[in-house]
């Protein structure tokens, strides 16, 4: 069983749905993005996406891409962002770090090269947003290295392609809650309608594959995250992380982990 599943499994045995965050490595800096990342794992966060940062990142939406063109800045480098993953999985082993990176960037750095360097470094899951179920041969680097990268699934995604992707799936599934980009949703909670939406939605993809359930985009409350309970075993949010270290810094992001743990 793939690490990730396990521990996500492990987890729920005690817990109604897991918390995951999210941090774009080198915002405002990089030695600030690590300290955002520890204020996050101490308060308690169950999963900690570090998101190398891109210029054109397509799934993101303001907040995020806001933070990646700062980033970009002060000129990060993927194989120190891996060893601070390794770094930070040493100090909080009871929790998981996972990458998070665009494709173009990782073939920069050389996808034998990448597979090599997570190993040895204990990273055993990604996600690239921007990869398709059709490039699956090109991550063969990384599978035989059982780094099985998490496919994001998709509110109009039809049965068949979800079965599909079940067959190169591994960790868990990122079910993305609506069309669109990360970030603020046109209201700041979920209406009823909605919420039979997505756990109907939810429920028609845990039908098809007996991974963990992860679900974004979106997520800012801790209504929201109590709307996922019984659906969804990970909750993931991010925008609004980032929204709260922007309007009153690091103390700012642990109340904001604690407001989404008190689900």
């Amino acid at each position: 069983m793939h690490p990730l599943t396990q521990y996500i499994r492990d987890k729920r045995k005690t817990q109604d749905i897991l918390l995951m965050t999210h941090v774009v490595y080198g915002y405002p800096s990089i030695e600030d993005s690590l300290s955002i990342m520890r204020s996050l794992l101490n308060q308690g966060a169950d999963i900690l996406e570090v998101q190398f940062p891109f210029s054109d990142p397509v799934a993101d939406g303001p907040t995020i891409t806001t933070a990646c063109h700062h980033a970009l800045e002060n000129k990060p480098r993927l194989e120190q962002l891996l060893a601070d993953i390794e770094m930070l999985s040493k100090e909080f082993p009871k929790q998981h770090i996972l990458l998070m990176s665009y494709l173009n960037p990782l073939l920069q750095f050389g996808l034998d090269n990448l597979a090599n360097t997570m190993k040895n470094r204990g990273i055993s899951s990604m996600i690239i947003p921007d990869i398709l179920q059709d490039s699956y041969p090109l991550l063969a680097p990384l599978t035989e290295q059982s780094i099985s990268p998490i496919w994001l699934v998709t509110p109009d995604m039809p049965d068949e392609r979800i079965k599909q992707l079940k067959q190169r799936a591994d960790g868990m599934l990122y079910c993305v809650s609506r069309k669109g980009v990360t970030g603020k949703q046109q209201t700041d909670s979920v209406d009823k309608s909605a919420t039979i939406q997505i756990g109907n939605y939810l429920n028609r993809v845990k039908g098809l594959t007996e991974l963990p359930l992860a679900m974004g985009f979106g997520i800012r409350t801790r209504e929201d995250v109590k709307a996922l309970i019984g659906h969804a075993d990970v909750a993931i949010a991010g925008s609004v992380f980032l929204d709260a270290y922007n309007a009153g810094g690091i103390k700012a992001v642990g109340e904001q982990v604690t407001s989404l743990k008190s689900a």
